[in-house]
């Protein structure tokens, strides 16, 4: 809404200029003002919205007919601007009415998916939160933010074709089951694919792709480098964060300094090099924090266990 509103403040401004410059009908620059009006301003009260309305229809007064227009026709106008307002701000409440419920959607289904294992509990919201610090540091666009945000909600919500005997096995898993495992990303393609606002940004290409290796050994596609999305780069390395710092069925979380290391030693095979770089300094400025675990999670180390699923939660 910020830009909403400062874009109102600088076409007010542009009035009197455009008016003495264009002197034709300014009506499309009044409207364009009335409608950033509207949306920046939204949130407001119904009286202020209506006190922000009138300071427009005095300025167009002032500049169309002097300091003294015909009241008639002030009054007209004043009227049919704030009809312009208040639907644009209706508009605008409804669009964020959506959105939010559209988010909170999209958490209820990462809460239940983590559900299937009180060991994953958070695990989405963890992966989530680190992502979206990392996207920030890497200065992205608000939308490129909320994307990489609801991505890695959704990362692995193709575990749901995934049986829970094979999520929450306490032991090395066989080579079958771990080609299950390996499909969940693709699972949670099909099962998002016909949402066209996931696909245009970048949403899809997360739940994909997150699996994929700098080195192009990762799944299921083997992509390489560059070839990988970067909101699927980002999430990689902050789905292993969090993979690494909890507990689970088959070994206990791993100390702080050993995962800096292993995320130090994976730059440019496992995660992409530069963004593996800038965690590892919010992780190092307190920025990123280790993610909190479930209160009632139990010690089930299995000693002498080696196991993929080491690195990321599969």
């Amino acid at each position: 809404m910020t830009f909403f509103r400062y874009g109102f403040i600088i076409l007010l401004a542009l009035v009197p200029f455009a008016a003495s410059v264009f002197p034709q009908d300014l009506s499309s620059l009044y409207i364009l003002t009335l409608i950033f009006l509207g949306i920046g301003f939204s949130n407001s009260k119904v009286v202020f919205l209506f006190l922000l309305c009138v300071i427009v229809v005095s300025t167009r007064t002032i500049v169309d007919d002097g300091f003294v227009g015909h009241m008639g026709a002030v009054a007209c106008r004043l009227f049919t601007f704030s009809m312009v307002v208040f639907i644009s701000a209706n508009l605008a409440r409804h669009y964020r009415k959506i959105k939010e419920s559209k988010k909170e959607l999209t958490i209820a289904l990462a809460k239940a998916l983590d559900s299937r294992d009180s060991f994953t509990a958070n695990h989405s919201e963890n992966v989530a939160n680190v992502a979206l610090k990392l996207a920030k540091e890497m200065n992205l666009s608000a939308l490129q933010c909320e994307a990489v945000y609801t991505g890695s909600l959704l990362h692995d919500i193709g575990k749901i074709g995934v049986p829970e005997h094979i999520l929450i096995k306490p032991t090395g898993l066989t080579a079958e089951e771990y080609e299950r495992i390996k499909s969940h990303p693709e699972i949670g393609y099909e099962t998002l694919k016909h949402i066209a606002d996931f696909k245009t940004t970048g949403i899809l290409d997360i739940v994909l792709h997150h699996h994929e290796r700098f080195d192009g050994k990762g799944y299921p596609k083997g992509l390489k480098g560059g070839g990988i999305s970067l909101f699927a780069r980002i999430v990689a390395v902050a789905d292993s964060f969090d993979a690494m710092a909890s507990k689970r069925l088959y070994r206990d979380e791993m100390a702080l300094s050993k995962i800096v290391d292993e995320i130090d030693r994976h730059k440019g095979t496992q995660y992409d090099p530069q963004i593996a770089g800038i965690f590892l300094n919010l992780l190092k400025n307190g920025e990123i924090q280790v993610p909190s675990h479930p209160a009632d999670a139990k010690k089930h180390s299995i000693e002498g266990t080696v196991d993929k699923r080491h690195f990321t939660s599969w």
